[in-house]
């Protein structure tokens, strides 16, 4: 399932929220966790993950009407660690949040690419509007600005190219006679001459819509007699090298892709809990469910038991609820 098609899939949702919801007990609940002397982590696992966000953001009204604080400073005030930062994660708005990723990895030393890779390469024109509102609001800049003034080159101008949502095209009209032109064209940008002409690459990786780039990475190989994604590692290297695979990727599956990148957080010795964090709280209602299902059939063990092996405690927990 290719990602222009992966919007809001009923079946792929994992966090449906509560069907007879009211946000004042809820609200209270969370209160009484967390007032006095230690903290019922237990309470706030059960309410929080087993609401929709639309929910937690009347439950955050409700605590502020009825106690008067805010629920997310409160949050951050009695929980610690990777829990604290996955509960926190769960309480931003969809958008929000995404815009917030975003600017953690721009912000202080050292860019974190990957994370904006993943983010721009991944959603919808739709999706990276809203990102691109949310961030403005939030953090008094412009995301594209802020993309310019911390990354150069090809790596630079293919975010860029990216933020613009071209690629979304939900028609599904492809030219076969434009597909193995953008193929020949690509076979000559890389591996018929010396040195790569990375803007052709850029260009129709970024411009072309996703059912069309599926053509053309056909069309490719029977010109070039080995894969895109073979080409683009023998031609180009570091974040620009991740940038054009995570396109091609997403173009191909996205749940693939985002199974990958949860796999890859967790395989090895340490947890990279940025993206597991990111990606379960992003993806829970939209399609985690479609992601869990490619991720046992493409490394034959389920997401939820590497989980249980590489996390622990509350954090464990919430995240195992999370993904149902």
């Amino acid at each position: 399932m290719a990602w222009w098609k992966a919007w809001v899939e009923q079946e792929g949702i994992t966090v449906k929220g509560s069907p007879h919801f009211n946000p004042d007990p809820d609200a209270e609940t969370l209160y009484k966790a967390m007032k006095g002397i230690g903290t019922n982590e237990q309470a706030i696992i059960d309410v929080l993950t087993k609401r929709s966000n639309a929910q937690r953001q009347q439950i955050a009204k409700s605590f502020k009407a009825q106690f008067g604080k805010d629920l997310t400073e409160t949050l951050q005030s009695e929980l610690s660690g990777k829990f604290e930062r996955l509960i926190v994660a769960l309480m931003y708005p969809p958008y929000r949040f995404e815009a917030k990723e975003l600017h953690d990895a721009m912000k202080g030393l050292g860019t974190k690419e990957g994370v904006i890779i993943e983010i721009l390469a991944s959603r919808t024109k739709n999706q990276l509007r809203e990102i691109m509102k949310a961030y403005e609001e939030d953090y008094g800049s412009s995301l594209e600005e802020d993309i310019r003034g911390d990354t150069s080159g090809y790596l630079e101008r293919i975010l860029v190219c990216l933020l613009q949502g071209s690629r979304d095209d939900v028609s599904g009209f492809v030219d076969p006679g434009q597909a193995v032109q953008d193929a020949q064209d690509l076979y000559a940008a890389g591996e018929k001459i010396h040195g790569t002409d990375e803007m052709k690459f850029i260009t129709i990786l970024c411009t072309r819509s996703a059912t069309h780039l599926m053509r053309v990475f056909e069309e490719y190989e029977k010109i070039a007699g080995k894969s895109i994604e073979d080409s683009i590692q023998s031609e180009t290297h570091g974040s620009l090298e991740e940038a054009m695979l995570t396109v091609v990727k997403c173009t191909r599956n996205l749940h693939s892709y985002f199974a990958e990148r949860l796999y890859n957080a967790l395989k090895g010795a340490g947890t990279s809990d940025g993206t597991l964090i990111r990606n379960i709280v992003s993806r829970s209602e939209i399609d985690l469910n479609l992601i869990k299902c490619q991720f046992t059939k493409m490394y034959g063990k389920t997401l939820s038991s590497m989980i249980v092996g590489d996390t622990s405690g509350d954090y464990k927990n919430a995240l195992l609820n999370l993904v149902g």
